[in-house]
C-alpha cells in the first residue's frame, strides 16, 4: 500500500456525467440531514465531506474541487441549525486540498485512500472548530481522541463508499 509520486502523464483524470455530479452529493446530503435522527450514532459520518473529498481526488483539478467542496458545504450550511458558511469554508479548503493532492499522488489504492479521508477528515474538523470558534464565537469543545475515532470511522466508510463510487467514472 505505498503512497506513490505520479508524473503528469500517468495521471488519470475522471468526469461524470451530469446525473452522477448533481445525484450523488444530493444523495449525501439527504441521508446525512436525515438518516441521523432515526439512527443517532449515523452522526459521526460526515458523507458531504466523502463525496467531497471522491470528486475532488478523481477530478485532480483545484478549482473544480474547490467549487464542489463549497457547493456542497453551503447546501449543507442551509440544511443545518449554524450560520451558513462554516461548512463551505471547511469543504472548500478540503475540495482544493484533495484535488490537489490527487493531482500528486497515486491515490486509487485503499490505502493511500484510507489515509488521505483520515488526514482530510482531521483538517476539515480542524478548519470547522477554527471558524465556528474564531469567527461565529460558537461553543464548541475540541476532543482528539473523539476526532480520530471518527476520522478512522469516516476513512473506513469511505473507501468503501469510494469503490462504489469508482463506478461512475468515466476517462477524459
Amino acid at each position: 500500500m505505498p503512497i506513490t509520486y505520479t508524473s503528469g502523464e500517468q495521471i488519470e483524470v475522471y468526469r461524470f456525467s451530469i446525473p452522477v455530479t448533481v445525484g450523488v452529493p444530493l444523495l449525501a446530503l439527504f441521508l446525512q440531514a436525515f438518516v441521523p435522527r432515526r439512527l443517532p450514532f449515523f452522526s459521526i459520518f460526515d458523507l458531504p465531506l466523502l463525496v467531497t473529498i471522491f470528486f475532488a481526488m478523481a477530478r485532480r483539478n483545484p478549482i473544480s474541487g474547490l467549487f464542489t467542496g463549497a457547493a456542497i458545504g453551503l447546501v449543507q450550511d442551509m440544511l443545518g441549525a449554524y450560520p451558513i458558511g462554516i461548512y463551505g469554508i471547511a469543504k472548500t479548503v478540503v475540495g482544493y486540498g484533495a484535488s490537489s493532492l490527487g493531482a500528486k499522488l497515486d491515490v486509487e489504492n485503499a490505502g493511500a485512500r484510507l489515509l488521505v479521508t483520515l488526514g482530510f477528515y482531521l483538517l476539515h474538523q480542524a478548519v470547522y472548530f477554527t471558524v465556528a470558534r474564531g469567527m461565529v464565537s460558537l461553543t464548541l469543545n475540541w476532543s482528539w481522541s473523539r476526532e480520530i475515532l471518527a476520522g478512522l470511522a469516516n476513512a473506513v466508510l469511505g473507501v468503501g463508499l469510494y469503490f462504489l463510487l469508482d463506478r461512475f467514472k468515466q476517462r477524459t
